[in-house]
This record gives structure tokens, C-alpha cells and sequence, in this order.
């Protein structure tokens, strides 16, 4: 992939989330990760109260959003319009929940955005992360946004590498993508629009839009 497949414009349609002020001041949608608290925060405060109510401190839920007993917020964080949260989610702050939107049983959520109906449904970790509209995470798939030599995330493309000065970056997705069950997205790892990973999946670099990335690491273009 070359940079031009990696921007802000080529994987993800900002129509579809609230948080399309904030990822318009970046070129790549990684840049956005270290402003996602402040986003909230500003944000938040300019939500009718008519429409969210507050269920704890810098924590806005829409009033359409029911919260089961055994989940854990911490803000910031902001649920939007007809999400649906299940049983035992951790939100760790920093986190927004677009419309329409599902955060899984046990899954745990982590300085990041999820578009409008993006699917996190069962044991998925999402963390340093932006997940595009109506991407999809199979039960157990998980970003890891830590490397394991703790140092700081570099983006690989097809001809050159992108530094970004972040140690802890986990994996944009964008439109449409379907992540297999129990795959893992290694820190930095983009994944381009309308693609598909298999399942049980090590994923490294950076995905072209309509393609099957297959576990042993081959790429199928899909037209």
C-alpha cells in the first residue's frame, strides 16, 4: 500500500461518526489517537442533556442506551443513539461508542473510537484503535497496541516505513472490514475498506481495501 491508501479520505467515511471534527485535522487517522480524551471532553460538554444523560464523571450516554449492572465505566467516554452495550464491557476511557454501534460482552475499550454501527460482540480487546463504519470484530479478535520490545509503533508500507512516535497505537480499520474470530491486529496494522481477514489470523502492516488476508499471510485481492 502507499500512503495515499492509508489517509484519513481513504478509509473512513467521517459522515458517519460524531467524531469527524476531530480526524478532519489529520492527514492519517493514527495522528487523531493522542486527541481522543480531549475530543470527548469538548465534545461531551456541548451534548443536550435532553438527548444523554451523565451516569458518571465526563461519561455522556444517550438516553436511548441501556447499561447493564455488571458494566465498568470510566470516562471520558460518550455512547451514542441506539448503541447497544452487553453484559461485563470495560470501558478504560477515552472511548467513543458511535450509533447504532454493539460493545460486546466482556469486551474492553481503550483510547478509541468506533464509527457508526461498527461490531465488537464478544471477548474482543479494542485499545489505541479506530474502528471504521460498519467494521466488524469476530468473538476474540483483538488489537495489540503494545510491540514487545516497547518501542514506538512504526506503520509498514509496501516501499517505505511511517514512523509514528506513539508507543501504544493498536489498528485502524476501516469500512466494512470483517476481522475474523480470534484474530490478533498487531500494533500498527491498517486495514484498508471492504476487506476481509480469516480467522485465527496474525496480522502485521498494512491491508489493501477489498482483499482476503489469509492466515498464512497471503493477500487476495477480491476483484
Amino acid at each position: 500500500m502507499t500512503r495515499n491508501e492509508i489517509t484519513v479520505k481513504a478509509l473512513l467515511d467521517l459522515s458517519h461518526t460524531m467524531a469527524s471534527a476531530l480526524f478532519e485535522r489529520f492527514i492519517y487517522p493514527w495522528e487523531a489517537l493522542p486527541e481522543i480524551g480531549i475530543f470527548i471532553l469538548s465534545a461531551g460538554a456541548q451534548l443536550s442533556l435532553d438527548d444523554f444523560r451523565l451516569e458518571g464523571e465526563n461519561i455522556w450516554i444517550h438516553k436511548s442506551v441501556q447499561i447493564p449492572p455488571t458494566v465498568s465505566m470510566k470516562g471520558p467516554l460518550i455512547i451514542c443513539e441506539g448503541a447497544e452495550v452487553r453484559q461485563c464491557a470495560f470501558f478504560r476511557g477515552n472511548v467513543l461508542i458511535g450509533k447504532n454501534a454493539v460493545a460486546g460482552n466482556s469486551c474492553e475499550f481503550k483510547n478509541s473510537i468506533l464509527f457508526d454501527a461498527v461490531q465488537t460482540p464478544h471477548y474482543n480487546y479494542v485499545g489505541d484503535s479506530v474502528l471504521g463504519y460498519k467494521s466488524h470484530m469476530g468473538a476474540a479478535s483483538l488489537t495489540s497496541n503494545v510491540k514487545s520490545d516497547k518501542k514506538n509503533v512504526i506503520v509498514h508500507l509496501d516501499e517505505e516505513d511511517l514512523p509514528t512516535g506513539m508507543k501504544k497505537f493498536g489498528a485502524i480499520i476501516g469500512n466494512e472490514v470483517e476481522v475474523g474470530c480470534g484474530s490478533v491486529l498487531n500494533p500498527g496494522t491498517v486495514i484498508g475498506s471492504g476487506t476481509n481477514i480469516y480467522p485465527l489470523s496474525s496480522v502485521r502492516g498494512c491491508v489493501p481495501a477489498d482483499s482476503i488476508y489469509k492466515q498464512n499471510g497471503s493477500i487476495v485481492l477480491k476483484y
